[in-house]
C-alpha cells in the first residue's frame, strides 16, 4: 500500500509499535529514495517495456495480468477524438492470434467472465487491459500471455468489425449523456483552462466515432502501442522463472516504430486569477459546490515525500471529521461535506473542499465549509484529535501489515501500474508499516497546521457549482460566491471545541446464560450452539483472513408486522437508532469513544427480518459483543439525530424527479407492485410520515425478545475464546419467548402482459427493462437452473445485441427466486440503446428466447456457464462473506448446510437440457412487464 493514492483511505486504528521497526531499519536522512520491496521483480528490456513480477497466493490458483500503455486521449489528433479508446475495443474484437471474437470466447470458455475478469479502460493519458486466469493449468498461463502479446502489437482491426464497434461505442457514448455530462461539458474549459486535456474526453465525439476511417484508428494504434511506452504486470499463485521466462518470450522481441513520435506532455497553465465554473440544468438532480486548489504535482520517491503525504493525510481526516460533525446537526448546513487531495490531471494535483447542499443552499454550504478550514488555518487543531488519528492511522497500517500474507493480488497490480505511470514507490507493506510506526507518533499540532497554508492560496482556484434549474431555486453567481469568501473573512471564528466522553462503552456486565447444546458439522467446519435464552449461534472459524470476523443475525418479523400507518416509521426505525448513539453517547461521541477499534454493529429491521450485522478485527472481539448488546438494550432515540436525517433526507430528494431514470424506475417500482402501499417511491410526502416515537416504539418491540434470533459468525476466532463473549452478550440479550413470524403483506406482481412507456429526458436514450414473473415452487434444483440458464441467455444477448448488432453497450439478465412470504420467481432483462432501436432490439430479445426455449444452448455456451460457476466457486469458498451469505440463506430456508459441498454434483449433471427445461418453465410471454423509457420529443 502507497501513497498519496494509496494512502488517501480513511485511516483506522491503534496498534504495537515496535515490532517490525526490529527488523527494517528507517534511515535517518529523510533524503533517503524510498527501496523497491524485494519481493518484485521490476525489470526493463533493451526496447523500453518494463516488467513488473510478484509472487502472491491471494487468491490462490489465479494470476493478475495487466498491459499498461502510456497513451491516452491526450495523444489523439483532432481526427482521432475517440480512437485511443475505440482502439482498446478493438483488442477485443480481433487479434493476430484470435480473430474477431475468438479471444472473448476463449477465456469465457475457460471460466472468465467478461467485465470482473477481463476488461479495459482508456483514460487522458493510459490505456490498462486487465485479465485474471487461473495458474493450476500451463497451457491457459501461456495463452494469456500471448493475449497480452496481441494486445500490444497485432490488433487486427478488421473493417467489418470496426463498423459492427462503432455501435456499442456509440451506445456507450450515449450511457454517458445526460445532466451531468452537459454540466461538465461546460465546465472543463474553465477547469482545464487553456490545457489540452479540455479538449479529449476519452469517450470522443459522436461525429468522429461515425465517420472515421479505419486507416485513422491504425494511426493512432502504430503510434502509441509500442513497447517503450509499456508495462507487463504479473502477480498471483505461480512460480516466478517461468512467468519472467513467457515475459521474455513474449515481449523482448516487440520493436519500436521508426522514426518514433515524440510522446508529449501537455500542460495544465496556471492562473492567477479565480475561475467560476457554473453550470445549471432541467435535469440536475441536486445541488453542489466545489472549490478546486490546483497545485504542481509533488514528489513521492523520497522518505521526506512520505513523512509529508502522511501529515496531509492527518489534515484531511481532522477536517473531514469535523465536518461530519456538522451534518448530525438538526439543520446542517449541507448534506454532506469532504476535504480531500489527490493526483487531478496530468502535471497536476489538487485539494478539494466539497458539498452537497439543498435548494438555495450554496451560500449556506459554502460558508460552513469555509468556516471549518478557516478554523483549522487560524486555531489549528486540537491535540486531541491528533492523537486520536495518530492512533487510527497505526492501527490502520497495522491490519495491511497482519494481512501482508492474505492481501489480493488485485490490489498489487493497481499499485505497479501507478508505479509505472506516475512513480509511485513500491517498497513494501513491511517497510511502510515501520515508516508509519517511526514517523506517526512524532507528528506535532504545528507540523499539521501548516498544511491549510499550503493548500488553501487565491491562485490556481476554481470555484464550480452544479444546479438543478426550476422555479424558485435563485441561481448562483460569481458575485453572490464571491461574497460568501468576504463573509468569512470578516466573521468572528471561534476554537472548535473537541467533545470527548469518558464513560466506559458499559457500565455493568450483563448476567450470562448458558450453552445448552452444542453440536459440531465437521464436514463444513461448523458449530452450533444453542443458549438458555434461546439464541442459536452458528460458527464458522476460518484463516482466509488474519484480521477479519463478519457476523450476521435475523429473526423472524421484520417491519411486515408493522400497520400500514406506521410503516414509513418502521422503514427508518433501524436508521434513527444508529445515528443517534446508544447508551450514555450520541453518534459522535460513540466514534471518538471507538477510535482505536475495528468494528462495526449496524442493527437493521427489513420486510420479514429484523437482525444484526456486522465485522471486527479480532483483537476487538469483546468490543464487538458490547456494542451488539449495546444496540438493542440501550438505544437512544435522539431528536436532533431524527431531525438532521429528516433534513438530509428532504434535501436528497427535492430533485430526485428531475432525472428520467428516477420516473423510469418509479414506473417499473409501482407496476412489479401493483402501486402496493408499501412499495411507493420516497418523496417530500413520505418524509411527513416519519415519527421518532413510533419508530422507537417499533424498535424496542422489534428487539425485544431474542429467543427465536439466530446469530452467525464467519473468521479468524477460536471457539474458546468466542465462548465468554457469546454466554455474556448474547446470553444477556432479552428474552421473552414470544412466538411470531413475519406477516405476508400482499405484495404481488401483475398477471398478463403490461407495456409501459415513459417519456422523459432531453437526450436521443432510451433504456428497456423486460420483466417475466410467476409462480416457483420452491425447489434448490429448479432455483440452480433458472440462475444458470439466466446467465446463457445473458451471453447470447451480448453477442446478439452487442457485438452481432452493435446496438447496445450491455445487456442486463438477472433471475431470482423468493420462498417467503410467496413462493415465486422473477427474470429481469434490461439494456440501454437509441430510441429508434428499441424495438428491433426489443425483437431479438424475444427471439433468442424462443430459440433457448425451442433449440436450446450449444455445448460451448454450457461450457461457459459453467466454467464461470465452477471458477467462481473455487474463490468465494475462500472468502468469509461467502460463508456468512451462504450459511444464512440455508438456516433462512431450512436446508441442510452440509448441501453446500453437493456443488461439484449439480455443477457436473447441469445440462443444456435442464436450462432449456426452465426457459420453457419460466419465461411466460402471456406475462411480464415490459417498461420503457424515451425521450420527452420521442414521436413513438
Amino acid at each position: 500500500m502507497k501513497s498519496k493514492h494509496l494512502l488517501s483511505f480513511w485511516i483506522l486504528i491503534f496498534s504495537f509499535t515496535t515490532a517490525i521497526c526490529q527488523d527494517i531499519s528507517i534511515p535517518d536522512d529523510l533524503k533517503t529514495i524510498m527501496p523497491i520491496d524485494a519481493k518484485i521483480i521490476k525489470r526493463k528490456f533493451d526496447n523500453g517495456l518494463t516488467y513488473y513480477i510478484r509472487q502472491n497466493k491471494k487468491p490462490e490458483n489465479r494470476v493478475e495480468l495487466r498491459l499498461v500503455v502510456k497513451a491516452g486521449s491526450i495523444l489523439e489528433d483532432d481526427d482521432q477524438q475517440g480512437l485511443a479508446h475505440f482502439a482498446e475495443h478493438m483488442a477485443f474484437n480481433g487479434t493476430k492470434n484470435f480473430a474477431k471474437q475468438k479471444l472473448v470466447n476463449y477465456l469465457e470458455s475457460i471460466g472468465m467472465r467478461f467485465g470482473p475478469d477481463l476488461n479495459a479502460y482508456t483514460s487522458f493519458d493510459e490505456t490498462v487491459y486487465m485479465l485474471q486466469v487461473p495458474t493450476d493449468t500451463l497451457k491457459i498461463v501461456e495463452k494469456a500471455f500471448q493475449i497480452l502479446e496481441d494486445w500490444a502489437s497485432a490488433v487486427t482491426f478488421d473493417e467489418e468489425e470496426i463498423d459492427k464497434e462503432r455501435g456499442v461505442v456509440i451506445e456507450e457514448w450515449r450511457l454517458g449523456q445526460g445532466a451531468s455530462n452537459r454540466m461538465r461539458e461546460k465546465q472543463l474549459p474553465i477547469l482545464l483552462k487553456d490545457s489540452r486535456y479540455a479538449e479529449r474526453i476519452p469517450i470522443g465525439k459522436k461525429e468522429i466515432l461515425e465517420t472515421f476511417k479505419p486507416e485513422t484508428l491504425l494511426r493512432f494504434y502504430s503510434d502509441w502501442y509500442r513497447p517503450d511506452l509499456m508495462a507487463v504486470i504479473a502477480v498471483g499463485d505461480f512460480e516466478v522463472d517461468w512467468i519472467e521466462s513467457l515475459i521474455n518470450d513474449h515481449f523482448s522481441k516487440l520493436k519500436n516504430p521508426d522514426p518514433v513520435k515524440e510522446r508529449a506532455n501537455y500542460p495544465v497553465p496556471d492562473h492567477q486569477e479565480t475561475l467560476f465554473a457554473l453550470a445549471s440544468d432541467v435535469e440536475a438532480s441536486g445541488s453542489s459546490v466545489t472549490i478546486y486548489y490546483k497545485h504542481d504535482i509533488e514528489p513521492e520517491g523520497t522518505l521526506a515525500d512520505y513523512r509529508r503525504q502522511l501529515v496531509d493525510i492527518l489534515y484531511n481526516n481532522i477536517l473531514n471529521q469535523r465536518l461530519n460533525e456538522l451534518t448530525k446537526q438538526a439543520e446542517p448546513p449541507f448534506l454532506y461535506g469532504y476535504s480531500s487531495s489527490s493526483r487531478f490531471i496530468g502535471p497536476k494535483d489538487v485539494y478539494l473542499l466539497g458539498a452537497g447542499v439543498k435548494d438555495n443552499g450554496l451560500s449556506t454550504g459554502l460558508n460552513a465549509l469555509l468556516t471549518e478550514a478557516a478554523r483549522m488555518e487560524q486555531f489549528g487543531i486540537v491535540e486531541t484529535e491528533l492523537e486520536r488519528q495518530k492512533i487510527s492511522m497505526l492501527r490502520s497500517i497495522e491490519r495491511a501489515y497482519i494481512e501482508r500474507d492474505k492481501s489480493e493480488s488485485r490490489g498489487y497490480a493497481a499499485e505497479f501500474i501507478r508505479n509505472f505511470l506516475y512513480d509511485e514507490p513500491i517498497p513494501g507493506i513491511e517497510y511502510e508499516y515501520a515508516l508509519f510506526n517511526k514517523y506517526v507518533p512524532d507528528f506535532t499540532v504545528e507540523e499539521v497546521n501548516r498544511v491549510a497554508g499550503k493548500w488553501i492560496r487565491d491562485e490556481n482556484r476554481v470555484i464550480m457549482t452544479n444546479t438543478p434549474e426550476k422555479e424558485g431555486l435563485i441561481q448562483p453567481t460569481e458575485e453572490s460566491l464571491e461574497l460568501v469568501f468576504v463573509e468569512v473573512q470578516n466573521s468572528e471564528i471561534t476554537p472548535y471545541e473537541d467533545m470527548v466522553s469518558n464513560l466506559p462503552l458499559l457500565s455493568e456486565s450483563p448476567t450470562p446464560a448458558k450453552i445448552v447444546e452444542s453440536k459440531e458439522i465437521t464436514s463444513i467446519g461448523v458449530t452450533e450452539w444453542q443458549l438458555s435464552n434461546g439464541i442459536r449461534v452458528v460458527l464458522k472459524p476460518t484463516d482466509f483472513k488474519n484480521d477479519e470476523i463478519l457476523f450476521t443475525s435475523y429473526s423472524p418479523g421484520g417491519h411486515s408486522l408493522v400497520e400500514d400507518d406506521a410503516y414509513i416509521a418502521g422503514v427508518t426505525s433501524s436508521m434513527i437508532s444508529q445515528q443517534s448513539g446508544y447508551g450514555n453517547f450520541n453518534l459522535i461521541e460513540l466514534q471518538k469513544l471507538l477510535t482505536g477499534k475495528v468494528v462495526r454493529v449496524s442493527p437493521f429491521i427489513g420486510e420479514l427480518y429484523e437482525g444484526i450485522s456486522g465485522s471486527a478485527s479480532p483483537k476487538d472481539l469483546e468490543t464487538l459483543f458490547q456494542l451488539i448488546y449495546l444496540s438493542v438494550t440501550s438505544a437512544r432515540y435522539d431528536s436532533t439525530a431524527f431531525q438532521s436525517i429528516k433534513s438530509r433526507y428532504q434535501g436528497f430528494l427535492e430533485n430526485r424527479e428531475a432525472r428520467p431514470e428516477t420516473a423510469f424506475q418509479d414506473t417499473l417500482q409501482v407496476t412489479l407492485s401493483q402501486y402496493h402501499l408499501r412499495s411507493r417511491p420516497w418523496s417530500k410526502e413520505t418524509l411527513d410520515k416519519m415519527d421518532l416515537s413510533k419508530s422507537f416504539e417499533i424498535y424496542k418491540d422489534r428487539f425485544t425478545d431474542f429467543s427465536d434470533f439466530t446469530f452467525f459468525f464467519v473468521g479468524n476466532f477460536d471457539l474458546e475464546t468466542m465462548e465468554p463473549f457469546v454466554k455474556t452478550y448474547l446470553g444477556g440479550l432479552p428474552s421473552t419467548q414470544r412466538k411470531e413470524n413475519w406477516r405476508d403483506v400482499g405484495v404481488r406482481p401483475p398477471k398478463g402482459v403490461i407495456e409501459k412507456t415513459v417519456k422523459k429526458g432531453l437526450e436521443e436514450k432510451s433504456q428497456v427493462r423486460l420483466v417475466f414473473t410467476g409462480p416457483f415452487k420452491w425447489d434448490r434444483t429448479d432455483r440452480y437452473h433458472m440462475i444458470s440458464m439466466a446467465s446463457a441467455l445473458r451471453i447470447k444477448l451480448r453477442k446478439a445485441l452487442r457485438e452481432d448488432l452493435g446496438g447496445t453497450y450491455g445487456v442486463g439478465v438477472n433471475a431470482g427466486t423468493s420462498h417467503y412470504p410467496n413462493e415465486d420467481y422473477s427474470i429481469s432483462i434490461s439494456f440501454g440503446c437509441a430510441p429508434d432501436r428499441v424495438d428491433e432490439l426489443t425483437q431479438e430479445i424475444f427471439t433468442q428466447i424462443d430459440s433457448l426455449k425451442s433449440f436450446g444452448i450449444d455445448d460451448e455456451t454450457v461450457t461457459k456457464v459453467k466454467e464461470a460457476q465452477k471458477r467462481t466457486r473455487e474463490i468465494d469458498l475462500k472468502k468469509n462473506g461467502f460463508w456468512l451469505s451462504i450459511l444464512q440463506f440455508y438456516y433462512q430456508h431450512d436446508i441442510d448446510p452440509v448441501s453446500v459441498l453437493d456443488f461439484d454434483e449439480r455443477l457436473k449433471n447441469l445440462s443444456a437440457s435442464d436450462m432449456q427445461k426452465s426457459a420453457q418453465k419460466y419465461f411466460d410471454l402471456n406475462n411480464y412487464v415490459k417498461v420503457v423509457l424515451l425521450p420527452e420529443d420521442s414521436g413513438k
